[in-house]
């Protein structure tokens, strides 16, 4: 807005454009004092100013392939204390990436968009003349995954919860099922 604001104002005034944009004078002046002398500005910024200057050298030095890792463990071999997170902020922000070694997956062919697709075996039909009338579910969940899911709802494991349905058969005067 800074930008905007400097290009416009000898035609419009700064108070003018500021009481149309959502930005107050006060921080316009403010930012074009910080831009005149960067003493002004936060100590974070001033440190992310010098941090930057240092990260963009080291990955420079290492043939721009050090991702944020590589750069912030080097920083520390060479005596600086700083985040890992704060170098992936400001690689982030500066658009700096380390090298991919690979893909996890590789496009080996291209689908023909003319080519016929293969017909429904299953005739499914979803056209609803009422909501709620077609459903579609998977039944095909693993006895493995079924298993887990008992457990995680009712925190028992297979064999509690058969000993459990025993009991409770037992106490009604039915014979359990095995």
């Amino acid at each position: 807005m800074v930008s905007f604001i400097d290009q416009h104002r000898a035609t419009y005034g700064v108070e003018p454009i500021c009481a149309v944009l959502p930005i107050a004078p006060s921080t316009y002046f403010l930012r074009k004092a910080q831009q005149q002398d960067p003493t002004m500005r936060s100590a974070r910024t001033q440190r992310d100013d010098e941090l930057g200057a240092a990260i963009q050298r080291v990955w420079d030095e290492n043939a721009q392939v050090y991702g944020p890792r590589k750069v912030w463990r080097q920083l520390r071999r060479e005596g600086r204390r700083v985040a890992r997170c704060t170098v992936e902020r400001l690689m982030g922000a500066m658009d700096l990436r380390g090298a991919v070694r690979g893909r996890a997956w590789r496009i080996t062919t291209q689908p023909d968009p003319a080519a016929a697709r293969p017909t429904d075996l299953v005739d499914r039909q979803f056209s609803a003349t009422r909501p709620n009338q077609l459903g579609v579910a998977d039944f095909s969940v693993p006895q493995q995954a079924a298993s887990e899911m008992r457990e995680s709802r009712t925190g028992l494991s297979h064999s509690a919860c058969r000993s459990r349905v025993q009991t409770t058969a037992s106490g009604l005067g039915q014979k359990p099922r095995s």
